[in-house]
């Protein structure tokens, strides 16, 4: 049966439960959330050493720390001792964590500090050596242009060589200046839906915007008069994710990027970090990088419009990421990203086109939570399990394209990049996700609490220098 669904899934026509089914679910978190790369944080947010924010994957969770020195760790948040966890906070500063149960403590980096009564409890070194012992890190660690990533599989390929091509439109949203970006948030909410539709929603679907979101443009948000123009835009897919673009009017590069709100000192800084080939989508292709997904569950949105009565437009940039609670409840983490090294004016305006859009009471959020809670609840029936939707748009019967990817000199960008409506981006990400489902579960590596290291590092042990966030 499994095979048939992930058959199904790569030709287009997607067996409508596995939006809502606790099966799917199941193999979602033994072979995806096992392997892939997920994104918990970005640099900006623990500035400081000892700074930290607690995160989760599903059901793991993790302290992200800079540690005294300046590294990155991130530490999974359970006590050696009878495994309560050991930070509580969702942030702050501190230069070691006390359990509450029965006060054990550890440094910043993880490092076993002490425990009551080490001598009368243990007979001390003799019964428990304390030099070595640190709380479990995640397998793997790394970070791209300040976003941060773990996985849970130890022998995961390196996060530049998961990321692939995307790392190109990835810059777009990360690398608008030398001192890259700073964050607020997050923002979090539930909703009643599942986690992929969000994901597929901002990978590619321009076709839902002039339905779902045709009142926020006849509203006058933006400058374009009909929610059709989406159709004008591109849809791009490379390696591990894909996204849409916007369609701008004739202009060079600096005239078009100030047309979406970019200032002429942003611009000067982005010239000078943009490759040729990034700033030749914008300038010669004349497409603007929208929304975008990244596989399996991140997200990031670039959009323009109007906070002020007038003309002018001014962009904003969100990240977010969607994390499974179950089959049909998901929980939206979002941050508001903005280049550090913009005008401290255009960062507030930013912000608040940011809340006003896609904030957790933004006018498209509502729009989209509402047809993605009546999918959910829709695919948890047995007639589910006999329809399959139909999401081969952008494809003739007989699998050819209606339409052709755009050339290499209409579209600079690596992957394939078509003009239109279309569910190729969709396509990619499900086949993703099919061809993650179907491999083996990743094999546990078990560490023994209590062995000693006389190196003092634990196993596994993964770091972000700061010479290395610096480099990425």
């Amino acid at each position: 049966m499994a095979d048939q669904v992930f058959d199904d899934v790569r030709r287009g026509m997607i067996p409508a439960h596995i939006y809502n089914d606790a099966g799917i679910f199941q193999l979602e978190k033994e072979r995806l959330f096992s392997r892939a790369w997920l994104f918990v944080a970005h640099e900006s947010e623990i500035p400081q050493d000892g700074d930290y924010v607690v995160r989760r994957v599903l059901n793991d969770s993790f302290i992200i720390a800079r540690d005294s020195t300046g590294d990155v760790r991130a530490l999974f948040n359970m006590c050696l001792h009878r495994g309560m966890q050991v930070c509580r906070a969702e942030m702050g500063n501190a230069s070691n964590f006390r359990c509450p149960y029965h006060g054990w403590s550890y440094r910043n980096d993880g490092r076993i500090l002490g425990l009551p009564f080490h001598h009368d409890a243990y007979g001390g070194e003799e019964g428990f050596k304390k030099k070595g012992q640190t709380l479990l890190p995640a397998p793997n660690l790394a970070s791209y242009n300040g976003l941060i990533f773990i996985s849970m599989d130890p022998d995961a390929a390196p996060l530049e060589d998961y990321l692939g091509d995307f790392r190109f439109y990835l810059d777009f949203y990360t690398r608008q200046s030398r001192q890259g970006l700073e964050v607020r948030g997050p923002q979090r909410w539930r909703i009643n839906a599942n986690w992929k539709i969000g994901v597929e929603n901002f990978a590619g679907d321009m076709y839902h915007t002039p339905q779902t979101h045709a009142s926020v443009v006849e509203i006058g948000l933006f400058r374009e008069p009909k929610a059709e123009k989406r159709k004008d835009g591109a849809t791009y897919w490379a390696h591990r994710g894909g996204g849409t673009t916007y369609k701008l009017p004739p202009g060079t590069f600096e005239e078009r990027m100030r047309y979406v709100g970019y200032t002429d000192d942003m611009i000067e800084r982005i010239k000078g970090l943009w490759t040729t080939e990034q700033q030749q989508v914008v300038g010669d292709d004349g497409f603007m990088i929208s929304a975008a997904s990244c596989f399996p569950n991140l997200s990031f949105v670039h959009n323009w419009p109007k906070v002020e009565d007038g003309e002018d437009a001014l962009p904003f940039i969100s990240i977010r990421m969607w994390q499974p609670i179950n089959e049909h409840e998901t929980e939206v983490y979002s941050w508001f990203a903005v280049d550090s090294a913009a005008p401290e004016q255009y960062k507030k305006n930013s912000y608040k086109a940011y809340l006003m859009c896609f904030g957790s009471t933004g006018m498209f959020e509502q729009d989209d939570v509402e047809n993605w809670v009546s999918l959910t609840n829709t695919a948890a029936g047995p007639m589910a399990r006999r329809l399959r939707l139909n999401s081969r748009m952008g494809l003739l019967a007989d699998d050819r394209p209606v339409v052709d990817p755009l050339p290499p000199n209409a579209f600079h960008g690596p992957g394939e990049a078509r003009v239109g409506y279309s569910e190729h981006n969709q396509r990619a990400l499900l086949r993703l996700w099919a061809d993650h489902l179907e491999l083996p579960p990743v094999s546990d590596r078990r560490t023994e609490i209590g062995t000693h290291n006389p190196d003092g590092v634990a196993p596994l042990v993964q770091t972000i220098t700061k010479e290395t966030v610096t480099q990425s």
